[in-house]
């Protein structure tokens, strides 16, 4: 998704406005101010996506027990219009911070094409909705594809839907829709297993408490992390309560770009100031006792010791049984001048 080391992270609004337009754009001025890279919503038409008799979810029921009756009559309280939507991405725009929006019926992926997004973003319930699909990998666009509820060969199946539709780029969330998600369903080594099927840029959605698990994603090679946030997780709305707050976001961007700063290019080597504290963090063959001029050096006559600026003690070995070629007072780091046969040494490129 990103094309290099920075991680994209989007700040998900999801249905936490409540149904405001203000309130989504207080969002908006969060997701800016925490670092994100872009913010998301989720546009619908309430009525084209659920029938008047689907129950909620287990967690919307736990969440907001007394609230509503349907799932209808919930999403409906949480739909915001395409008018404002055009809103928000003009807003998001001026701020410079790039605007997402899942779509959840055919009219909402016309209509978000029509702002000119550079990316669709998948929900996890819609994995297996082939028209949604369809239209929206013929759009041609990027898309961001959650993996919640499915298996590895749902996740194939929706994948070559898009491929053959003309999808662009696709990157695979991994994701648990459980809210929120306790630790020991993560799973998070499944998102290896995505990278590894499919050869496909990977990421993580987190819906657990805290961000402890998106920092983890990252150190395991997440290029995109989505992550939900609320103005007070005390709202009521069916996934504030596994939201971070404005503070919390904050902390997550930042740990996210410290953390890929550390990645660095795989090398194993040291860096510049190492070497320098190599000096002083290694030993060297440094003489025990005085070793007169022509005397032969035996293992009592050495020891290793700080400062590391002179013969390895990897030469060790080399040194036992040779003679000084002068006096060498005890306390002194070894030179392969004070070692007879120095230059031949030199010519065989051990010293």
């Amino acid at each position: 998704m990103t094309g290099n080391s920075r991680v994209f992270i989007i700040a998900e609004v999801g249905v936490n406005h409540n149904g405001s337009l203000d309130l989504a754009m207080q969002m908006v001025d969060l997701a800016c101010k925490s670092g994100a890279d872009a913010v998301k919503f989720q546009t619908f038409k309430a009525e084209r996506i659920v029938t008047s008799f689907a129950e909620r979810a287990l967690y919307q029921q736990k969440n907001m027990p007394h609230k509503f009756e349907s799932q209808l009559e919930m999403i409906k309280k949480l739909e915001l219009s395409f008018d404002d939507f055009r809103k928000l991405k003009e807003y998001c725009d001026r701020r410079r911070i790039a605007f997402l929006s899942s779509p959840f019926d055919l009219e909402s992926v016309n209509f978000l094409d029509e702002l000119n997004l550079d990316c669709f973003k998948i929900p996890s319930g819609e994995i297996t909705n082939l028209p949604l699909l369809r239209r929206i990998g013929g759009k041609r666009k990027k898309v961001i594809l959650s993996t919640g509820m499915s298996t590895l060969e749902e996740v194939g199946k929706a994948v070559q839907i898009l491929n053959s539709s003309g999808a662009g780029e696709i990157t695979l969330l991994h994701c648990t829709s459980n809210y929120p998600t306790p630790p020991e369903e993560v799973n998070l080594k499944a998102m290896l297993t995505l990278k590894q099927a499919f050869g496909l840029p990977v990421g993580y959605s987190d819906h657990t408490m805290g961000y402890a698990v998106s920092i983890a994603a990252v150190a395991m090679g997440a290029e995109v992390i989505e992550k939900h946030f609320t103005l007070n997780r005390k709202m009521e709305g069916p996934d504030h309560k596994c939201s971070l707050e404005p503070d919390e976001l904050n902390n997550m961007v930042e740990i996210i770009r410290l953390v890929e700063k550390s990645f660095g290019n795989g090398l194993k080597a040291p860096v510049s100031d190492e070497i320098k504290i190599a000096a002083a963090a290694r030993s060297s063959i440094v003489s025990s006792k005085n070793i007169p001029a022509g005397e032969r050096i035996t293992e009592d006559c050495l020891a290793a010791k700080r400062p590391g600026t002179g013969i390895s003690p990897m030469f060790w070995d080399s040194i036992i049984g040779r003679r000084a070629s002068v006096d060498i007072p005890a306390e002194t780091v070894l030179t392969w001048e004070m070692i007879e046969d120095f230059e031949r040494r030199c010519i065989c490129g051990l010293a």
